[in-house]
Formats: C-alpha cells, structure tokens, sequence
C-alpha cells in the first residue's frame, strides 16, 4: 500500500524532507503557500546576504557550484541554489504552489484516547494504524478549498514568517495614538527595493529591535535618507553582533561549528553522562566565548555607542541570536544617518515614539516593528486539535522538542 506523506513548507527543510521521503519509497505532496519554492529566501530585505560561509550551509549531496566565488552569497544567489537544488533532484513535481495549509486534524482518535497515550497511536509507530492526518488546504489564488488524508506529517513552516510578534502597550501608548505609520517588518520585506526605498524616502523612520532583519532595513533606509533624515534604531538588550566569521583569522566553523563544539552545549533531554561531559568542559566554553568577545570589541566601536552586552558571547550563540553586521554600518552610524538608542521600553505618542526614561520622544513618520516572529503561535494555531497544540506549547513535560 502507498503510504502519502504530507510536508508542509518548500524551504530548505521541506525540501530536504521531500528527498529523503521519494528515496524512502513513500509518496510525498509538499503544500506552499508562496507561488515559489525557497522559504525565507523568497521575501527579504534586498540587501541581504548569507551570514555564514557558504561552504557551512550548503546541501550535503548538491555543493555550491565551483564558478561562484564569494563567501558570502546574496539573497538573489542563495535563492537560485536552492531553486537548482530542486531542479537536480526534480522535488517540484511533488509542490503545490499557492497552496495555504488551513488546518491539520488527526483522524481516527478521539481527545480522551489521545490523552492516554503515552507515545503517538499508543505503540511509537510513525505509521499508525489508528487513523490519518486531515490536511485542510486553500488555494491563494482561487480560495478553493481540498481536503489530503495522508499517513504522515512532516512540518517544514519555518520560525521567522508570516506571524509578526506585535508588543503589547498601555492603554493609550499605543499606535493608535500616533498621528505617523506603524508597520511590522514582515511589510517592509513584503516590498521589492525600489517600493521600499520609495515608501521611506523623505521619512524619519524609527526602528524597533536590534536583530538582524532590524539592521538591514537600518542600512537601507540610511542609504535612501542619509543624514537629512536619519533613521533612529531602537534597542532593548544588547546582542553580541559580529564584523565577520574570522575572528583573529580564525575561522569560525573550527569554533562553533563541529563535533566538539557540539560537546560544549548543554542541550535539552540529553543524559546524565552528557552533562557531567558538559559541566567538565566548561572552562573551555568560557575561554572561547571570551576570544571571540575580544574580536569584536577590538574591531568594532560598541564601547563608544553603548553596544557592549551584559551577557557573553556563549549565551547568545547558545540561543541563535547574534548576526554579522551589515556592510559599512557603523559608517552610517559615524556619519548620522543612523542614530542608536536604548531604552527598556517605550511607548507611542502623537509626534513618534516616547522612550523610558526620556522627556523627549523620537519624532518619527514611519515606525517599522523589526520585533520577530511568534513561531509558536504559528505552529499551534495550524493544528485544530487542542491535545495537538498542547503537545507545541503546553507544559515542560509535554512540550515535543522541536529542533531550531
């Protein structure tokens, strides 16, 4: 019997997922809800490029073709890679394009038996023979809607889209008091370079966050405005960014990325013996976060803007959240058409945003909420069944540990 298998998302992790299932034997139908394949890849800021070295974020089976010679790819040649990725191992025949998940249910099992088991369909089997998983599709373009019943689900939605996390404010702090724009900056990458560049120009754009989608639209609306108009940065918490992935001339896959390194991380569920390994590797964890800490605060001027973090290197890349900085961003900085702030909160009022612990606000006429995604609410909100969304965001002890 033909066992369907069901991926949803045709990023890099779906399409991965759609080979491995073809040369398994299973037949896989691959929902996305872009018109393309490329996840992420597909809508970002025109400006980006891969921050890590492309020989460390290339396919196993499908290297990077020999003629392209920078280390660094842009959004335009990352795409492209991944669209002949595809192409080589003909993945696009099994993709409905446009194609828009609903909502997926397990069919075949009631709450209360659900609950009682204590692994999937009550045995562990990734093929139950309890029943099968409904997926509820749309079509973008047409609004029909289908229904798949397939023996298995893989989830390839990916954390950094379509959810924006939208802060919370005070009754009257928030946007509905500014008399400017409020957009989030899954808008703003919505917009191809020259709608973008076009919608800022002239414009006192504030940014809040301090991540990397929030330093790239920094740059680019710093090259449209300069200093006329400056844009004005935002931050909460400082995050250890780095200039490049050399620090001392050392390459930062010997570092960080390798079987040993893996050893340095404390990872949830390991054993007992992993975190006695751990604990008596830790001087070693420590000496490296603070080689690379001394990189960065030796080629970078975070001392003269107050960017120096409170927590170290370790903590950050244990959590995936530093980032390179953009080319010549700190000549932005130098020069004015870009200010940096820091603030523990702030709030809305009529001319632009008010800071904690500031009399003046920032006058602003666009406020773009560079703030994330909420990846959680995304992946809860796809399943209809609660005992399925608890499985996402429930207790500690139910919480399935998704790998980021």
């Amino acid at each position: 019997m033909e066992r369907k298998v069901a991926i949803v998302g045709a990023g890099l992790s779906g399409l991965i997922a759609c080979k491995y299932v073809l040369s398994k034997g299973y037949k896989p139908i691959v929902f996305e809800s872009k018109s393309k394949l490329g996840g992420v890849w597909t809508k970002t800021v025109e400006t980006t490029k891969l921050q890590s070295e492309k020989d460390s974020y290339q396919f196993s089976d499908f290297p990077w073709p020999e003629s392209l010679e920078t280390v660094h790819p842009d959004k335009d040649q990352v795409l492209a890679y991944i669209e002949s990725y595809a192409q080589h191992f003909d993945l696009a025949r099994h993709i409905r394009f446009s194609t828009k998940v609903v909502s997926i249910a397990y069919d075949g099992a009631d709450e209360e038996e659900m609950n009682a088991w204590s692994m999937w369909g009550g045995t562990g089997e990734g093929f139950s023979n309890k029943g099968k998983w409904n997926i509820n599709a749309e079509n973008t373009s047409t609004s029909a809607s289908e229904v798949h019943r397939v023996d298995f689900l893989i989830l390839c939605l990916g954390r950094f889209s379509e959810v924006p996390n939208i802060p919370d404010f005070p009754p009257n702090k928030g946007p509905e008091v500014f008399q400017g724009q409020v957009i989030h900056a899954k808008d703003y990458i919505d917009m191809d370079y020259d709608k973008a560049a076009n919608f800022v120009k002239g414009k006192r754009v504030t940014i809040v966050g301090s991540m990397k989608f929030a330093m790239d639209i920094a740059a680019e609306c710093s090259a449209v405005n300069g200093k006329d108009n400056p844009c004005t940065m935002l931050r909460r918490t400082c995050h250890w960014i780095l200039p490049d992935l050399r620090p001392w001339g050392v390459p930062f896959a010997l570092l960080y990325f390798n079987r040993f390194s893996e050893l340095l991380l404390r990872k949830p569920g390991q054993g007992f013996l992993h975190n006695i390994l751990s604990t008596a590797l830790s001087p070693v964890s420590w000496s490296i976060s603070k080689f690379v800490e001394s990189y960065v605060k030796w080629k970078l001027p975070l001392a003269k803007y107050g960017l120096v973090p409170e927590h170290s290197f370790l903590d950050d890349i244990s959590s995936c959240t530093f980032a390179i900085w953009p080319d010549n961003f700190f000549d932005r900085v130098d020069s004015g058409s870009i200010v940096l702030k820091k603030a523990d909160g702030f709030g809305f009022c009529k001319q632009g945003v008010t800071l904690n612990g500031e009399l003046e606000p920032v006058k602003s006429d666009l406020v773009i909420l560079a703030t994330g995604f909420n990846g959680e609410q995304k992946l809860r909100e796809i399943f209809a069944s609660p005992r399925l969304q608890g499985l996402i965001t429930g207790s500690a002890s139910s919480i399935v540990p998704l790998y980021r």
